[in-house]
């Protein structure tokens, strides 16, 4: 699925999580992403040598880096959105679509409980 982009799932994550044109330090994607900031440093440096994010000082704090798409990062990241949302479809064309939109509802709130457990790290 994520093979074919040459990204991980975290590497996917932490780019969809940069989407919406926040910059972002990399505490608070680590937090959003839902890894520890020691896994997010590895991500950061894979994506920032690939050219997908860009890091720059925290004009706040210039002990802090702030991450950010490149546009290269924004095809990339819309390549792989078409790529899931085709297997996505395809995982749960049978569904109706009532039964859909809850199974996505539950799985959504799966992952935000889930986060909350790793937001103290």
């Amino acid at each position: 699925m994520l093979g074919p982009f040459e990204l991980t799932v975290p590497q996917y994550t932490a780019l969809s999580v940069l989407r919406d044109g926040r910059t972002l330090t990399n505490a608070q994607l680590a937090r959003r992403s839902l890894v520890r900031p020691q896994s997010m440093n590895e991500v950061v440096v894979a994506l920032e040598r690939r050219g997908l994010i860009r890091r720059e000082p925290d004009p706040d704090d210039l002990r802090r880096a702030r991450t950010e798409l490149t546009d290269e990062g924004r095809r990339v990241l819309a390549a792989c959105d078409a790529e899931l949302a085709r297997l996505e479809d395809e995982m749960l064309g049978d569904l109706p679509a009532a039964d859909r939109s809850r199974l996505l509802a539950e799985l959504e709130g799966c992952v935000q409980r889930l986060g909350g457990g790793l937001s103290a790290s």
